[in-house]
């Protein structure tokens, strides 16, 4: 195990195992805890009751944060003609065709997102093998495979975020930074909440969210109840 800095340690002591924290106090608390001085993305996790191996047990989904992420995402558009202009005066940092998928197929990956118009997806799903490890691969599901790329280029900048179970039954997210206030914070908490539960397979067993956590980058990891799904702004 890494040894852990004094920062931390002291955060640490400050966390109760045992506990489990309503979301607007896990927010106070992963901002009290945030070992580094500086503004430090706040995280989730959850574990949930699912096989992933099974095609109708694969939660995955879109939410648009409220509150946004606090980052400001770089997103590729793989498209052509028109939608190229349109993606370029939407905000995309990386627009093009034949080209950016050669340099994606050679590894570069320096984005947070991808989108394509249906067109390209006959040369874009080649990709698989390098987007598909980095949840980057546009998906029809996610909003990401669409005509409309101006839209969704939009709305990725303005906070939207996808999430993919992974094979070992986690989902992970950011929902904001240490300088959100704790109202800002729980409320994407909230949001993102709500949409895992709507997708919901019918298929899972037992309690479908079995363990929730929150935490900032360096931070130690503050168990949230996922029973408290919704947000009262304390005086």
């Amino acid at each position: 195990m890494a040894k852990r800095s004094k920062a931390y340690r002291a955060a640490a002591e400050k966390v109760s195992e045992d506990a489990l924290y309503t979301p607007v106090e896990a927010v106070k608390l992963a901002k009290e805890t945030n070992p580094s001085s500086k503004d430090a993305t706040v995280e989730v996790a959850f574990r949930l009751s699912v096989d992933p191996r099974k095609a109708d047990q694969m939660v995955r989904g879109t939410v648009n944060l409220p509150h946004g992420t606090g980052k400001t995402a770089r997103v590729v558009v793989f498209t052509q003609g028109d939608n190229a202009a349109k993606a370029e005066e939407a905000g995309a940092d990386f627009v093009g065709g034949d080209e950016l998928i050669a340099q994606v197929a050679d590894g570069w990956t320096d984005f947070d997102a991808a989108v394509a118009s249906p067109d390209m997806m006959g040369k874009v799903g080649r990709l698989g093998k390098v987007l598909g490890p980095r949840n980057l691969m546009p998906n029809p599901k996610t909003g990401t495979v669409t005509p409309d790329v101006a839209k969704a280029v939009g709305d990725i900048k303005g906070g939207k975020i996808d999430f993919r179970v992974d094979k070992h039954a986690n989902l992970h997210f950011i929902i904001g930074r240490t300088s959100f206030d704790d109202q800002q914070l729980a409320e994407n908490y909230a949001a993102a909440l709500d949409e895992v539960l709507r997708l919901k397979p019918s298929s899972s067993k037992g309690r479908y969210i079995q363990r929730a956590a929150m935490t900032t980058t360096f931070g130690p990891g503050i168990q949230v109840d996922p029973n408290v799904t919704k947000v009262v702004a304390e005086a």
